[in-house]
């Protein structure tokens, strides 16, 4: 049977191939870069005092409830079973709320504008960005807020005396992952919504998860079934995570939480990219 009938010619591989790079390259021109830049000069122009105010947000909580009604509420027990201050306790938990709050505001009313008023996406995936470009770009500018806040808010722990161990410093890395996995999801989620009245319903999510996550007092408080449902929520794994690391206890529950996070992140980056490309490739 000939070449041409079986289709496996000696110009067949390079052909394939080429098909290939050009599937590929209308998902991804290797250009994050050109995004990134673009995010860095609008934030350094017009939201900085967003970003700067969302530091505070939890630095006043761990004042008001760590320092206020920590003095009430006196030593917990903490991860391990050491007995450690309520400040102490919570910091971790407010500095995962605090990577949650920067990521998904940067992935979902900044990314709902861009995508329905300014239609700044259908004008870069006119370029040679493909929509993976575009959507690591705004995940990796979540990321960097991220990592701001939880560099600020560890150094303000340090200052408070709430920082007992070296290990600590690993807070910083989760919580960029932390917020890597709000990030990649909180994109993908936007794209569904339409009005203002819909992204109410991401408020209407978050709100929950910050007040049952554990955040302020133990798990162990709840009857079971609820204790089940909030340990599927992303926000308690994240929590219980800082709050390991920052005592320097590590179980395999640690590795656990660190799963969880890296599942969400190539779920939450499958579907922004798949969103994007359904939206404005078609």
């Amino acid at each position: 049977m000939s070449a041409v009938t079986t289709g496996q010619g000696p110009g067949n591989n390079s052909v394939t191939e080429a098909a290939r790079n050009r599937n590929f390259g209308a998902l991804y021109s290797r250009n994050v870069r050109a995004v990134v830049a673009r995010g860095l000069m609008a934030t350094k122009s017009s939201n900085w005092m967003v970003m700067l105010s969302g530091f505070f947000e939890p630095v006043l909580y761990l004042i008001a409830m760590g320092v206020g009604l920590g003095a009430i509420v006196g030593s917990v027990q903490g991860p391990g079973g050491e007995e450690i201050s309520y400040a102490a306790y919570i910091a971790p938990a407010l500095l995962a709320v605090s990577a949650m709050n920067g990521a998904v505001y940067d992935s979902t009313w900044n990314v709902f504008f861009k995508m329905n008023f300014a239609k700044l996406y259908q004008g870069m995936l006119y370029t040679s960005l493909g929509p993976l470009d575009v959507a690591m770009g705004e995940i990796f500018l979540a990321l960097l807020r991220g990592m701001m806040y939880a560099t600020g808010f560890t150094a303000v722990m340090a200052l408070m005396g709430l920082i007992t161990t070296p290990w600590a410093i690993l807070m910083i890395p989760a919580a960029v992952l932390i917020a890597f996995g709000f990030a990649s999801f909180g994109m993908g989620i936007t794209s569904f919504m339409k009005t203002f009245q819909q992204m109410d319903w991401i408020n209407f999510v978050m709100l929950p998860m910050f007040l049952f996550s554990a955040t302020f007092y133990p798990l162990s408080v709840y009857p079971q079934y609820i204790q089940w449902f909030i340990q599927a929520m992303p926000l308690w794994h994240g929590v219980e995570l800082l709050r390991q690391i920052s005592v320097g206890v590590f179980t395999p529950s640690t590795a656990v939480h660190v799963g969880y996070y890296l599942v969400m992140i190539v779920l939450g980056v499958l579907l922004t990219t798949g969103r994007l490309r359904r939206l404005f490739l078609k």
